[in-house]
C-alpha cells in the first residue's frame, strides 16, 4: 500500500538514461526515464525482453553506473556515490533474481546464504544469528531445520523462498524483485506471489516488481510502468492500466495475455514483427514500426509523457484511439 501522498518517494528516478558500449556499437537500454516508487508501494515495470526493465533494476541498486539522469533514494542522490559511500544504504535495497538456483552458492547451506548479509552488516552473532536465520525461515514459510541443507535440497519454489529470506535478513527499505516467479510452475508462482504480498503488508516495505505478465503484475502491484525499448510507454494505478489500456503498446500486451474463458469475446491485435535492436531505435516514437495506429508525425521526435489524470501519463501524440480490446 503506498504511503500518504504528501510523503516524498523513498527512490526517485530522473531522466535515467544507460548506455552500453560506444558508437558504432552503442545499445541504448534505456532512455530518459522518471518515475518514483513510494514508502510501502508495489511499483510493477512490465514489458518485452529486451526493453529495459533489469537494466533499470541494477542501476537502482548501482550494480552498474547510470549514463546521466539521477536517482534519488530517501531524499540522496545516489548515482554518483562511491561503493565506500553506498555501503550504509545497501542493506537498505535488497534484490530477489530470477532464477530461484542460480543465484544460490551450491557451495553453501542455507545458513550461510541467509547469514552472509547479518555477517556482512554485523546485525547478529552466536545464537542470536541462529536464531534471526530460523525467525527468516519461519517468516517465509520454511522450517528452521532447513538452515543446515543446501540448495539442490529444495523444489524451486523453495529455492526462491530462501532468496527472498535472504533479502529480508537485512530489514531493506526496497526489495527489486525481477522475476522473481517467472522461472516457477504456476501453482508455485501464485504461493510466492501470495507470500511477496503478505511480506510487503506485514513490514511495510516498498518493492520494484520487473515482469513481462500483466497478469501477475495486476495481482500484486499498486502501478504500473509500461516500458517498450528503454522508453515509458505508459504509467498509471494497476487496475486502471489493465482495465483501460491508455497507450497502443499496453493494448498490445493485455491482448496477448491468454484467458481460461472461451466464450469471453474479445479481439485479438497482436504485435507484428520484432522489438528493434537497441543498437538502432526508431526514430521519433520507438514503438511506431510496429504500432497499428502510428502517424508520419510519430517518426519526427519522441512523444513526451502526457498526462491523463488521475496518475496516469502516455507517452502518444494521438489522443482519438478507441481501443477494441476487451480486457
Amino acid at each position: 500500500m503506498a504511503g500518504p501522498m504528501n510523503e516524498a518517494p523513498l527512490v526517485e528516478m530522473r531522466a535515467l538514461t544507460k548506455h552500453f558500449g560506444r558508437p558504432p556499437m552503442l545499445v541504448h537500454a534505456v532512455e530518459n526515464v522518471s518515475f518514483s516508487v513510494n514508502r510501502g508501494e508495489v511499483v510493477g515495470l512490465v514489458g518485452e525482453s529486451g526493453s529495459g526493465k533489469s537494466t533499470i533494476g541494477r542501476l537502482i541498486l548501482r550494480a552498474i553506473d547510470v549514463t546521466s539522469g539521477s536517482i534519488v533514494f530517501d531524499g540522496t542522490p545516489i548515482e554518483a556515490m562511491s561503493q565506500r559511500a553506498l555501503r550504509p544504504l545497501r542493506r537498505r535495497m535488497q534484490m530477489v533474481f530470477q532464477d530461484p538456483y542460480a543465484s544460490l552458492n551450491p557451495r553453501l547451506r542455507v545458513s550461510d546464504i541467509i547469514g552472509e548479509a547479518i555477517d556482512a552488516h554485523g546485525l547478529a552473532r552466536g545464537a542470536a544469528r541462529a536464531a534471526r536465520i530460523a525467525e527468516l525461515l519461519n517468516i517465509v514459510g520454511l522450517e528452521a531445520g532447513h538452515a543446515g541443507r543446501f540448495p539442490h535440497e529444495f523444489s524451486g519454489g523453495q529455492r526462491q523462498r530462501i532468496g527472498i529470506a535472504r533479502a529480508l535478513a537485512v530489514e531493506p527499505d526496497l526489495i527489486i524483485a525481477d522475476e522473481p516467479v517467472s522461472a516457477l510452475d504456476v501453482s508455485v508462482q501464485a504461493q510466492v506471489l501470495n507470500l511477496l504480498q503478505d511480506l510487503r503488508l506485514r513490514f511495510g516495505m516498498a518493492m520494484l516488481f520487473i515482469s513481462h505478465d500483466l497478469d501477475v503484475i495486476r495481482l500484486i502491484c499498486d502501478r504500473i510502468v509500461v516500458l517498450y525499448l528503454g522508453r515509458i510507454m505508459e504509467i498509471g494505478p494497476a487496475e486502471s492500466v489493465c482495465g483501460s489500456p491508455a497507450h497502443p503498446y499496453t493494448q498490445a500486451l493485455l491482448a496477448a495475455v491468454p484467458r481460461p474463458d472461451p466464450d469471453r469475446p474479445r479481439i485479438r491485435r497482436m504485435l507484428h514483427g520484432e522489438i528493434p535492436s537497441p543498437l538502432s531505435p526508431p526514430s521519433g516514437c520507438v514503438f511506431r514500426t510496429r504500432c497499428p495506429y502510428a502517424l508520419e508525425a510519430c517518426a519526427s521526435a519522441v512523444p513526451p509523457l502526457r498526462d491523463l489524470g488521475d496518475g496516469r501519463v502516455i507517452a502518444c501524440v494521438r489522443d482519438d484511439i478507441e481501443f477494441d480490446v476487451p480486457v
